[in-house]
C-alpha cells in the first residue's frame, strides 16, 4: 500500500513538474522582445524574421543575421551585416514581421505579397522610440547591431504605425 501511495505521489509531482516546464518553454518561445533590434517595429511580442521589401532581404532575429540573395553566387548569403552597396537605412525602411520558417526559401511569395511596402519610409514606430515598459530594458543598452556599425546611414525619422504583418 505504501508503494502505491508513493508511486501516486511521484506521478502527481511529475505531472506538476511537466506542466510547469511546458509553460516555461511556451513563454520563452513566444516572447523575444528583448532580442529584436532597436530598428525593429513595435507591437510584436515575438518576431523571428523581418522581411525588408526595399532590398528584398531578410533579417533573422535569433542569430542577428541578414539574409540576402547574391546573384554572383546564386545563393542566399547569411551575414552579420549587409554589404555596403545596399546603402539601406534600417531605421527608415519598412519591416514586415514573418514567423514562418526560412521564408527566404519562398522569396517569390513574400516579394509579391509585401512588395507594395517598398518606399514606405518612416511609416513604423520603432523599438528605439517606444515608451512601452516591455521595451525599456532593450532601449537602455547601446544597440550593437543597429545598422552594421555604419552610423552614417542611420535614420532618425518618426513615422506612423502601420501593422501589415502576416495578417494581410
Amino acid at each position: 500500500m505504501k508503494k502505491l501511495a508513493a508511486m501516486a505521489l511521484l506521478w502527481a509531482a511529475g505531472l506538476c513538474y511537466a506542466s510547469t516546464t511546458q509553460a516555461q518553454v511556451r513563454v520563452n518561445v513566444n516572447l523575444n522582445v528583448g532580442s529584436q533590434p532597436l530598428w525593429g517595429p513595435v507591437g510584436y511580442d515575438y518576431a523571428e524574421y523581418y522581411y525588408l521589401p526595399d532590398i528584398d532581404a531578410y533579417y533573422y532575429i535569433p542569430r542577428r543575421q541578414f539574409i540576402y540573395f547574391d546573384r554572383d553566387e546564386g545563393d542566399w548569403i547569411f551575414a552579420n551585416a549587409l554589404p555596403r552597396y545596399y546603402h539601406y537605412d534600417l531605421y527608415r525602411g519598412y519591416k514586415v514581421v514573418i514567423n514562418d520558417p526560412r521564408p527566404y526559401l519562398n522569396a517569390g511569395y513574400y516579394r509579391s505579397r509585401y512588395g507594395r511596402y517598398r518606399g514606405w519610409y518612416d511609416r513604423q514606430d520603432l523599438i528605439r522610440d517606444c515608451h512601452d515598459n516591455r521595451y525599456r530594458p532593450h532601449r537602455d543598452h547601446d544597440d550593437d547591431d543597429d545598422d552594421q556599425g555604419d552610423r552614417h546611414w542611420r535614420g532618425h525619422g518618426h513615422g506612423h504605425h502601420h501593422d501589415h504583418g502576416d495578417d494581410d
